[in-house]
């Protein structure tokens, strides 16, 4: 059950990069299709540099992940390169704009409703 928090700047986008995520994410982590659980927040003030050499505009998009642990260095760096080519195809932004990151967890520090863990 990955939680997705995407900033960037303006709404007109923002659902289309949802799906990016979620799609990039049922295709390479094999998470189930109704598996999404998103905040999409174009209100944010982004800050940015050239970080790495990598040239960033006011199109960045910042994406954060938090998913149980388990997955495989393959699986996340496969992850990141589709999320960048459908944040492409679907939103229009540029790979170079998109910046992912992941936090992992166990199954006791997820609560899915009604006041249990639910993977516990």
């Amino acid at each position: 059950m990955p939680f997705v928090r995407i900033d960037a700047a303006g709404t007109d986008k923002l659902e289309a990069l949802g799906n990016a995520v979620h799609d990039a994410m049922v295709e390479t982590l094999g998470i189930p299709a109704d598996d999404r659980f998103q905040v999409l927040n174009g209100q944010a003030t982004l800050k940015y540099d050239d970080y790495l050499g990598i040239h960033r505009d006011e199109g960045i998009v910042f994406v954060a992940i938090t998913m149980r642990h388990g997955r495989t260095d393959v699986q996340k760096k496969s992850l990141y390169r589709r999320i960048a080519e459908l944040a492409e195809e679907y939103a229009g932004t540029e790979p170079r704009n998109v910046l992912v990151t992941i936090t992992e967890n166990g199954p006791v520090d997820w609560s899915i409703g009604n006041g249990e863990a639910q993977y516990a």
